[in-house]
């Protein structure tokens, strides 16, 4: 169901529902008000036969004498389209006058009626048509005696009827011009109200393909922006995507020739004889050597940003990462016969075990590899009351002044033939979706670099979870 749909039920079905039940409810009450009105005209005709009334005697030897013509109704008759008939009788029910058929009444008189007179109100029929009848207990005093009359006025109903049907009628088509005024509003109102979705929609279908901007919606309503920022964080984050996988694959055709082109020289020039096969086989190796490594880091920098997407992060152990890293790596220390000192404490924080396995085994790999055989190279593992900070020193020769403006961008290693310069990135993307921060610094002994201190620090999970 569209939304403009979904508005207009919502206003219309209630409101339709309030028209019906105030239509009946004003039908009831003009169709009470005639009633109230008409048999006040009947009480009326009553009241007048009632005072035309004589008696001779008391009590039940009273007999009551009565010459009401029938012209005396005529002055309570509205028009043609009702008939009147009337019927006085003793209590007992004999006729003194009126009409014989018309049917005693054998009622009760209310004991709170509306009128003050001795009075009661019934439909009934008479002479095949429906008839309201009103009925008057008309006390009868003279010189000559007292008693009780019984004076029956009955009335159809076709005027009532016609008079309901048209008062029915009139707040059928006010409710009705009422309705359809409600309707146009709600429409014209929902129509405005929905324009800014409508031109958002517009805008977005026109977009070409590929475009992942922000939306700019200035007129949107105050209840459109929640959605329409979520729209632009989801955007975001896909255009965040795109761009890292345009970045892969830029990088990874770039820089996967080089090492393949070479691969394919040195191949040739083998089999043309250039060099002896074991030669051949030694250069050969280092370059498949040299493109497995920049395969394994741009996937590793892949990864990382798939990670960083799922951000499915718990609470991992820095301490049993650093070791177990260590303990990989030491064949490389002890070839390059390293003074090795490690340094840890207990220490979780909130990651995903492979991206700390990652991060330290591209520093500790980058320290043994820049350390001068026989050198030293210490891991120190420290916390504070919010963070944890890993430092490893090397004995290397440092960071070149030329290199630090462009340390941590992709691809650019000192040495192109001992890294692919991905290294220190992939740390920089672990380190950034983990909240940390990295800082690299030269250490100086004598006024003469001495090695380089590359020390994380990122945030700490204590008990609480915090």
């Amino acid at each position: 169901m569209s939304l403009r749909r979904h508005l207009l039920l919502g206003i219309l079905l209630p409101v339709g529902v309030f028209v019906v039940i105030n239509t009946v409810g004003l039908y009831r009450q003009a169709l009470e008000a005639i009633n109230t009105a008409y048999d006040r005209t009947l009480l009326a005709s009553a009241k007048s036969i009632g005072e035309q009334l004589d008696v001779v005697g008391v009590e039940e030897g009273a007999v009551l004498r009565a010459t009401v013509p029938y012209s005396a109704l005529e002055a309570f008759e509205a028009d043609t389209q009702s008939r009147m008939f009337y019927r006085v009788s003793s209590r007992s029910g004999t006729l003194v006058s009126g009409f014989q058929e018309l049917p005693f009444w054998e009622g009760k008189i209310p004991d709170r009626g509306a009128y003050a007179a001795l009075v009661d109100f019934y439909d009934d029929t008479f002479r095949g048509d429906p008839v309201r009848v009103a009925v008057l207990l008309q006390p009868v005093v003279s010189q000559t005696g007292r008693g009780m009359a019984v004076v029956q006025v009955a009335e159809t109903l076709e005027l009532r009827q016609t008079l309901t049907r048209k008062i029915l009628f009139d707040t059928l088509w006010r409710q009705a011009i009422l309705v359809a005024v409600i309707a146009l509003v709600a429409v014209v109102v929902v129509q405005r109200a929905t324009r800014p979705v409508r031109r958002l929609s517009a805008q977005l279908q026109a977009r070409p393909e590929g475009d992942l901007t922000a939306i700019a919606a200035p007129d949107a309503p105050r209840e459109l922006l929640p959605l329409v920022d979520a729209t632009n964080e989801v955007m975001g984050r896909l255009q965040h995507l795109l761009d890292n996988q345009k970045r892969f694959v830029r990088d990874a055709a770039h820089q996967l020739r080089t090492p393949l082109a070479v691969l394919k020289v040195q191949v040739q020039s083998a089999l043309r004889g250039d060099m002896n096969a074991q030669a051949a086989l030694a250069e050969i190796n280092q370059t498949v050597d040299r493109a497995t490594l920049l395969a394994n880091q741009m996937l590793a920098l892949a990864k990382v940003e798939q990670l960083r997407q799922q951000a499915e992060l718990g609470p991992v152990d820095m301490t049993a990462i650093v070791r177990a890293v260590a303990l990989d790596l030491a064949p490389l220390i002890a070839e390059k016969d390293l003074d090795f000192d490690i340094e840890t404490v207990a220490a979780n924080i909130n990651a995903h075990e492979w991206m700390l396995g990652e991060l330290c085994r591209n520093l500790l790999h980058n320290a043994i590899k820049h350390s001068q055989r026989g050198g030293a190279l210490s891991v120190r593992l420290i916390t504070d009351a919010r963070y944890l900070a890993l430092t490893i020193s090397d004995s290397g020769p440092g960071i070149p002044a030329e290199l630090a403006a462009r340390l941590y961008q992709p691809f650019s290693a000192g040495n192109v033939r001992q890294g692919s310069g991905l290294g220190l990135a992939i740390c920089r993307e672990i380190i950034q979706a983990l909240g940390g921060s990295i800082t690299l610094e030269n250490r100086e002994d004598h006024g003469r670099v001495a090695g380089l201190d590359a020390t994380v620090r990122l945030p700490l999970v204590h008990n609480n979870g915090v």
